[in-house]
């Protein structure tokens, strides 16, 4: 493969390289004449693929080793001489390096825009063949070709292909297994990205800087990708690195270990974006540890009798409901727990004394209070007069009408009953003849 054919070469030169940027001081304003307010770069850092295949917490677990407030800075799809040279030059005044991931594509169009990226100073990775936005959902055999494809032709444009690093990012971060496993095998690290700054979008360069500073101080530090094609980019880029100075934060070059130029040492709770801090409490859940247990025999499987069914009889009945033979779940026919067997009744006649025969007899002048009074003699005769009345009104019509005077005299009256009128607006019978009317006469009432 093309890719192994050039280990050797590239190792070679990558070591020539680290030793030239690791042999320099930090970058300070001191490095960059003429621009006394350059940010720099602070260290450089030497990474094995091999150990590290994937980083970018926007993705995965792990990310590049960095200390609070520093930031790598990459670029892709590059490169394209009317803006990416622009880039170079802003990143050359500010003493920074960076890491460019190169379309192949491009790099056939515009060869010697990949040579300046590395007379710069800046690490090269690809960035596939041609950037098909369906990457995750291509064969191993088109993920294999567009790999491939973009080291050869990266590495074309090379006066020197052993200056090609071993890094990759999936066009559009569009990852799968398949595509993450074949570029593991070949000892290439796929860079994901911790935060963005969206300036592929129709934004301005403001947003494009007020973005990328505000992710940036929400996670402190970590890998930022920008595209070096974009004219809004070039606009931006000034104002980011700018307020990224003012804010005390501090560039970052990666470049892969070599043999003559080893992995920068780190430990493994430096590769998590917010590595576990004895004074800052855990915000996740820890991990369940593995227990190793002094004892291993297992319990003897319990008999179907201990679960109290009667005669030890499986629950499950033989013929399933209608409804649920359909489906051939079988049901038990009757509710599966136990029933409750009937209690003996307790003997419970020496519980209590038995009560005298006494106690519930009642006294001889208890009786006479709820004896009722004899009747009088002359409501009797009153009620039976009153009757009498009703008797004789109904035969005759006359309202018969009795009063007891002084002495117990009853006085009978007899009330003819009142003739009958006509009702009151019963219209009057019809005369012989006719009347005539006078309007004249009739007055105004």
């Amino acid at each position: 493969m093309i890719a192994s054919r050039l280990v050797g070469v590239r190792i070679g030169s990558w070591t020539l390289v680290c030793v030239m940027l690791l042999g320099l001081p930090a970058g300070h304003a001191a490095d960059c004449p003429g621009h006394a307010d350059a940010i720099g770069t602070s260290r450089t850092l030497a990474v094995d693929p091999r150990e590290h295949p994937r980083v970018g917490s926007m993705q995965y677990p792990e990310t590049l080793p960095l200390r609070d407030h520093e930031v790598v800075l990459t670029f892709d799809d590059g490169p394209l001489p009317r803006n990416s040279n622009q880039v170079l030059q802003i990143l050359a005044d500010n003493c920074v390096k960076a890491t460019f991931f190169i379309i192949g594509q491009q790099a056939l169009a515009n060869p010697e825009g990949v040579r300046k990226y590395v007379a710069a100073g800046h690490s090269i990775g690809t960035h596939s063949q041609t950037h098909p936005l369906k990457f995750e959902r291509m064969p191993i055999e088109q993920i294999r070709k567009q790999v491939e494809d973009g080291i050869a032709s990266t590495s074309a444009a090379l006066s020197d292909p052993g200056m090609l690093a071993p890094f990759f990012r999936f066009p559009g971060l569009l990852r799968s297994d398949a595509a993450e496993e074949y570029l593991a095998s070949r000892g290439i690290m796929v860079w994901s990205t911790d935060f963005l700054a969206d300036d592929w979008h129709r934004i301005s360069p403001s947003r494009v800087a007020d973005l990328a500073i505000k992710r940036l101080e929400a996670s402190g530090k970590g890998i930022l990708l920008l595209h070096d094609i974009q004219a809004r980019t070039v606009a931006a880029l000034p104002k980011i690195l700018q307020e990224m100075k003012a804010r005390g934060y501090r560039i970052v070059h990666v470049v892969p270990a070599t043999p003559q130029q080893p992995k920068t040492p780190t430990d493994p709770q430096d590769w998590q974006m917010h590595p576990p801090s004895e004074t800052v409490p855990i915000a996740r859940w820890p991990k369940i540890p593995n227990f190793v247990f002094a004892e291993t025999a297992l319990l003897p499987a319990p008999a179907v009798s201990e679960f109290g069914t009667p005669g030890g009889k499986q629950l499950l009945s033989e013929e399933p409901f209608e409804r649920v033979k359909r489906h051939g779940v079988p049901l038990p026919r009757e509710a599966p727990w136990p029933q409750v067997a009937a209690l003996p009744a307790e003997d419970t006649s020496d519980a209590l004394p038995v009560p005298e025969k006494d106690l519930f007899e009642m006294p001889a002048d208890a009786h006479a209070a709820f004896r009722l009074p004899p009747p009088r003699a002359d409501l009797a005769r009153e009620a039976g007069t009153e009757t009498r009345a009703k008797q004789a009104y109904a035969r005759t019509g006359h309202a018969v009408r009795s009063h007891i005077g002084r002495g117990g005299h009853r006085t009978v009256r007899v009330q003819h009953a009142p003739q009958s009128s006509p009702p009151k607006h019963q219209p009057h019978e019809k005369t012989a003849g006719k009347r005539s009317i006078h309007v004249a006469n009739l007055k105004k009432r």
